[in-house]
């Protein structure tokens, strides 16, 4: 185990920052389980972080801060299950590679990959497809320890309960120490983005849902022009990236981009142009590549974003209004808003609990204001049902929270089990999750864990 003292933490974003005592990296499972036995008996509070990547702060910590930056790979396959069982610091990246090496592949991903599997499922991380759900619903089992340093096992046959208050935990539940994962075979994929009116695209987006493996696209504020993005299966083979692909990703979509990024901060004036300027340089680019490959993109611009989780149904109200409002009001943004759809599932805190569910993110560039412009796009998601991403920026409280989620107080009686004490609370979470919102002493469906 290693111990290490640092004066200073921030997140990817800069939007949150902390002091903890001590910064703790278990080298394996019962490394872990050991410092919990320690440090929980004794009444420490203990975050976990993964990659920095949620907005929120989910991971401030003024005590022990842990990463499981040590426990990286993966420890079994089952083939004849199609499973496989990886420690749960291990990068989604490091996991695509892995997984490639052995044949097999995640069936859905995000557009960033540089997260913890542990810290991705637990905010709720997910891609795009109507066919696919969020990462956590790859997840066939959970190695847990908890506050006490008991280490528990929970899957669909084995502590039901704690697996489905778990798959989407915020950390809160104890520290994930293996994810077992459902795979699929190593498959290819063609990869099309392309310029397109906004629109064409939503006169066609059930279509464009249906037809497609996975959908998505990024509207510009202050243009009818929108990026496409579709990616299928296909038999051909790699082509290891254009050569107009690879200079779009890594030249045109970051150093170009943050150039004129850093120009529109100085100037936020230049919003409209810089909007008008990143629409006309839209690529129409064809590759195809393995899908660990294809699904990530680099993300080297740093921004702060919302992003709201509505009913599927109601997308096409959605985003005509935050066109009108961000017309209205004029807010100096150049980042576009991404729209992206999942499948509905079962996990308690997942905001596509029980609904197929569209995706809607605003960004703001890292250093210009966002506050008046997050708070006006909130107000039309929370008119539509919004549930936040759990790793975005949002304003909503308990009692708002507790409206949106069925298994609300079912979750919070799951917490108090675990983790009385609280050793896995901060502030924040405090506030969401353990305030003085009664647990209504009818709903008992939750019970007990067994290890």
């Amino acid at each position: 185990m290693k111990i290490e003292q640092i004066k200073r933490w921030s997140n990817w974003s800069g939007s949150v920052n902390c002091s903890p005592t001590q910064f703790v990296k278990p080298g394996s499972i019962e490394e872990l389980a050991n410092f919990m036995r320690q440090y929980g008996s004794s009444g420490r509070h203990v975050r976990v972080v993964g990659a920095g990547h949620s907005f929120t702060p989910l991971v401030q910590s003024d005590d022990v801060l842990m990463s499981l930056e040590h426990m990286q790979g993966i420890t079994s396959v089952d083939s004849s299950g199609s499973t496989v069982t990886v420690l749960a610091g291990t990068t989604l990246k490091n996991l695509g590679q892995a997984l490639h090496a052995h044949g097999l592949a995640q069936e859905n991903l995000g557009d960033i990959d540089v997260q913890s599997i542990a810290g991705a499922i637990s905010t709720g991380t997910h891609g795009t497809g109507v066919n696919f759900g969020t990462l956590a619903t790859q997840v066939v089992g959970l190695t847990l320890v908890t506050a006490s340093g008991e280490i528990l096992e929970c899957s669909l046959e084995r502590n039901q309960d704690l697996f489905r208050a778990a798959q989407v935990s915020l950390g809160m539940l104890g520290v994930i120490a293996a994810v077992t994962l459902r795979v699929v075979p190593a498959k290819r994929l063609q990869y099309h983005t392309y310029r397109e009116r906004l629109s064409v695209c939503l006169a066609n987006v059930e279509r464009y849902k249906q037809e497609n493996a996975h959908f998505e696209f990024f509207w510009f504020p202050y243009t009818d022009w929108v990026q496409i993005k579709f990616a299928n299966e296909t038999e051909a083979q790699p082509d290891a990236g254009s050569l107009w692909g690879n200079f779009n990703k890594v030249v045109l979509e970051n150093g170009v981009y943050w150039l004129l990024s850093e120009c529109n901060r100085l100037v936020p004036r230049l919003s409209r142009a810089v909007c008008n300027i990143s629409a006309q340089g839209i690529a129409s680019v064809k590759e195809v590549d393995y899908s660990h490959r294809i699904y990530a993109t680099p993300r080297v611009v740093r921004f702060q974003e919302m992003e709201y989780n509505i009913p599927a149904e109601y997308f096409g109200e959605v985003l005509p209004k935050i066109k009108a409002c961000i017309d209205r009001y004029g807010f100096e943004v150049h980042f576009p808003v991404e729209c992206r759809f999942v499948q509905a599932d079962d996990i308690w805190l997942s905001p596509a609990y029980q609904r197929a569910s569209a995706y809607i993110a605003v960004h703001m560039y890292r250093g210009m204001p966002y506050k008046a412009y997050f708070e006006h796009i909130e107000e039309i998601y929370q008119d539509y049902q919004g549930r936040p991403h759990w790793g975005k920026l949002h304003t909503l409280t308990a009692e708002r929270l507790a409206a949106l989620y069925p298994r609300w107080h079912d979750f919070r009686r799951m917490r108090a089990q675990l983790d009385p004490e609280g050793i896995f609370l901060n502030a924040y979470l405090r506030e969401l999750f353990a305030a003085d919102l009664p647990i209504p002493s009818d709903d008992t469906s939750s019970s007990a864990v067994s290890s």
